[in-house]
């Protein structure tokens, strides 16, 4: 594999660009590719300009994004994972609750992140080996300031956030909702606050900086989570499946959680899931 930090250094620039794009353009369009499920012109101009400037400066790594779906080389050797707009619903509100999130995946785990927040000028970034840090947009590609997950040790002291509703009317739509609904309410009467930000990227990102102590993602989609799974394990966090296991790329859903309440969280999930 390339060096991590010349990698990191393409992803740095490759949300970058996307930065530009999201402030300088304000939707045009909005169109529905599925059931509640939006992408607006700006998404679009995002991915198509990450996908230029990546296959130009990586053409042997094959690019996964949300929008575009694969391409490049095959193979799992080495891909990019790309969100050009993580939470569109938000970001087509004039909410500016969403991300531009870029992973490098080496197989199935993650190697390299980059997350940007246009609306809050903050990146986080991170490679394997090398640690998690959040700088100022525009900041003369420094790194910024090294970032930790958070000490705590309670429940009742945690921030906790859920991720977004499953979309659709299938049986698995259907019950995942109702674990996320059993869960809401467990954690609602011990947690100090639940959350729901709509931006998986935003979700992992906090959790790595410790503004978060934990969020629950009943699903993978790898470029909503490849860059945020890197940053919360650099940062000293845990990412784990839902049955508790080493999370990875093929894991079904992505929980991220300081140390100190791992053993909360995991039974509480447990007991949501027996409960639905």
């Amino acid at each position: 594999m390339a060096d991590a930090i010349e990698l990191l250094l393409v992803a740095r620039e490759a949300v970058a660009i996307a930065h530009r794009i999201v402030h300088a353009r304000t939707p045009g369009s909005v169109t529905a590719k599925g059931d509640r499920d939006l992408v607006t012109d700006v998404d679009l101009a995002v991915e198509e300009a990450i996908r230029a400037f990546l296959t130009r400066e990586t053409p042997e790594i094959a690019i996964v994004g949300e929008e575009h779906g694969r391409s490049g080389p095959s193979g799992d050797e080495l891909w990019w994972a790309l969100d050009p707009v993580d939470g569109t619903a938000n970001f087509a509100r004039g909410i500016p609750l969403c991300a531009v999130s870029l992973g490098l995946v080496a197989g199935n785990r993650s190697v390299v992140a980059a997350i940007d927040l246009p609306f809050m000028n903050v990146v986080y970034t991170g490679a394997d080996g090398h640690g998690a840090y959040v700088g100022r947009t525009g900041d003369g590609g420094g790194q910024g300031e090294r970032i930790h997950v958070s000490g705590v040790h309670d429940i009742a002291g945690a921030i906790v956030s859920i991720g977004d509703f499953a979309i659709g009317d299938s049986g698995e739509a259907l019950t995942k909702n109702r674990i996320r609904l059993a869960l809401m309410s467990r954690l609602g009467a011990r947690a100090e606050r639940i959350r729901m930000i709509g931006a998986a990227a935003i979700d992992l990102a906090w959790v790595a900086h410790g503004r978060l102590d934990a969020t629950v993602i009943l699903s993978n989609h790898p470029w909503d989570t490849a860059a945020g799974v890197l940053l919360v394990r650099e940062a000293g966090g845990l990412m784990l499946d839902d049955e508790g296991a080493d999370h990875s790329a093929d894991s079904a859903a992505t929980i991220a959680v300081a140390p100190g309440i791992r053993d909360e969280i995991m039974s509480t999930l447990g007991w949501a899931h027996a409960a639905a």
